[in-house]
């Protein structure tokens, strides 16, 4: 009859913590913050979207080369150290779309981004920070 008995309980508060545990029915976890931009320099640009996730930035968007051009993201952390850089390579007379993901693995991931469209001999960048 023991034995009986604290198997049910045993049975019961297993059931009950898998309950509790459970999220609740139709809950979802919300999106990462998101953030968007857009460089110019004359006819060239680079517009998307940044995702901050916990450990990296994802880029995704569309970068239009007329001539040639190149674009490229670097992660900074809180203390202001860069983390890490990605980028298109020279591209002529193309527009395409792009997504990459760079890492930024510190805890709470990159705290800024800093994108950079340069064509002919120019140079513009523009810093993003963290929602």
């Amino acid at each position: 009859m023991k034995t009986h008995l604290a198997a049910a309980l045993g049975s019961i508060v297993l059931t009950a913590g898998t309950l509790l545990g459970a999220p609740a029915a139709g809950a979802q976890t919300a999106p990462y913050p998101s953030t968007s931009f857009d460089i110019t320099i004359g006819a060239n640009s680079v517009r998307g979207t940044l995702t901050w996730r916990d450990r990296s930035v994802r880029a995704a968007g569309t970068h239009r080369s007329v001539s040639c051009s190149r674009v490229w993201f670097s992660t900074y952390g809180a203390s202001g150290n860069e983390l890490s850089t990605w980028s298109s390579g020279t591209r002529c007379n193309v527009t395409y779309q792009f997504n990459a993901e760079s890492p930024a693995d510190v805890p709470g991931g990159a705290a800024s981004v800093r994108i950079c469209l340069e064509a002919y001999t120019t140079l513009a960048c523009e810093w993003y920070n963290r929602p």
